[in-house]
């Protein structure tokens, strides 16, 4: 998170103040970079400039309708898995051409909305959504263009959670069955091959789950040729590995350039990918204030404003993220090994586990690497409202991008009787 630094002893980001951001905004608040979101964006566009290409930002990482329309604007496009991901990134302003649908559960109002404003294609991930599409685009006289999301039995080498490429999980279409599905999409009325796509996970920090995947993908592309089944283009989806603390995934510029080798003898095949969390991981910080210290017998606990309901990662993938305190740590003072935790009524309620800090009541910290997977899956468990989202525009502006949801917020939509 290179935007962020100490100045005269408190921390900053790019020039402006953690603490006049939280004063203003108040906490716990999630702040995003405008200039990082671009520069991760255009570290990918930048890589396949020489060759037919659509990165397709995926909205899951992080919905926020500024954040979306900002890599409008950039030329992105979309990889959605639901109808409001899909209403989202219209309202940002995408071109629905440049959206491709993916999810395995796609449901029949979600598909005839997709092929009425036209996206790119469906990346279909069972022979019954198959059908299923097929029916509904010949029941509104349309053709849907599809690929079909084929699981190439590849170990990403990540969290379980986030794997998606075995043959257990349970996305996409089995390698051996792919060619005689492809065959039964061949048949089908409503239906327009246009591509083939795979996906093995999240936050991968190696090359060679990628090529393995890529080779795989590209024998069937080869097999499927022998059969008069052209493919337009091959989607290999997203899962680039981020740092949060030590780890060295590869750049967006090496992946692509040791993926364009693999696809050197293919130069007609349009290449997508599907980015989410390298563009806006660390590009987000979740602010949060310090209610309380506790200090008992040998455990230490740093109580703060927010918790797994803001921020489920740490709870949900025991992920490590970084915790900067708004302060800057002096050698001379006293420190505790914490479990920095938050308000919420569970064990698990832990944002980070055993930080050495020296921190007090009312004091600042900072949870680095949040801007994926973090408000996207915020809720209000223990009736607690989301925070309020800003992005800094450039090294000195910041704007409010989402309100704090306020109480009322909380059972808009419910009745009492």
């Amino acid at each position: 998170m290179n935007f962020l630094h100490y100045q005269n002893g408190h921390l900053l980001a790019d020039q402006i103040a953690i603490d006049d951001l939280a004063k203003q905004y108040g906490t716990p608040l999630y702040v995003y970079s405008a200039d990082y979101i671009t520069q991760q964006f255009l570290a990918y566009k930048h890589a396949l400039i020489h060759r037919k290409h659509l990165i397709c930002y995926a909205v899951k990482a992080n919905s926020n309708l500024a954040v979306l329309q900002l890599l409008v604007k950039l030329g992105s496009g979309f990889d959605i898995v639901s109808q409001g991901e899909l209403e989202r990134v219209l309202k940002a302003g995408a071109d629905p051409k440049k959206v491709v649908f993916s999810g395995v559960a796609k449901s029949i109002v979600e598909i005839e909305r997709a092929l009425q404003v036209g996206i790119k294609c469906f990346n279909v991930e069972s022979e019954a959504e198959l059908y299923r599409i097929n029916d509904i685009a010949k029941r509104l006289g349309k053709v849907a263009a599809i690929s079909l999301r084929i699981n190439p039995d590849v170990d990403a080498k990540t969290h379980p959670y986030i794997s998606t490429g075995l043959r257990e999980n349970k996305f996409g279409i089995s390698y051996q069955l792919a060619i005689e599905v492809y065959r039964q999409a061949k048949a089908l009325s409503n239906i327009n091959i246009v591509g083939i796509d795979c996906h093995i996970g999240s936050q991968l920090t190696e090359l060679s789950p990628f090529l393995d995947a890529a080779e795989r993908i590209l024998l069937l592309v080869d097999k499927l040729k022998s059969e008069n089944i052209q493919i337009q283009h091959i989607d290999l989806g997203g899962g680039l590995g981020v740092c949060y603390d030590d780890e060295q995934p590869p750049s967006a510029s090496l992946l692509m350039t040791e993926l364009l080798k693999k696809l050197a003898h293919y130069p007609d095949l349009e290449v997508i990918f599907e980015p989410g969390r390298s563009i806006v991981a660390n590009a987000g910080l979740l602010i949060t204030k310090v209610e309380y210290t506790k200090h008992q017998d040998d455990n230490h606990f740093a109580i703060v404003d927010a918790g797994m309901n803001d921020l489920i990662r740490p709870a949900l993938y025991k992920a490590w993220m970084r915790i900067l305190p708004e302060k800057e740590q002096q050698a001379e003072d006293k420190t505790f090994i914490y479990n920095v935790v938050g308000p919420i009524c569970e064990s698990s309620d832990v944002l980070a586990y055993q930080r050495e800090l020296s921190v007090k009541q009312d004091d600042l910290v900072v949870i680095c690497s949040a801007g994926a997977y973090g408000f996207s899956m915020a809720s209000n468990y223990n009736s607690h409202p989301r925070p309020a989202e800003v992005m800094l525009i450039d090294q000195q502006q910041h704007k409010l991008i989402r309100q704090r949801e306020t109480f009322d917020d909380l059972w808009r939509g419910e009745h009492v009787f």
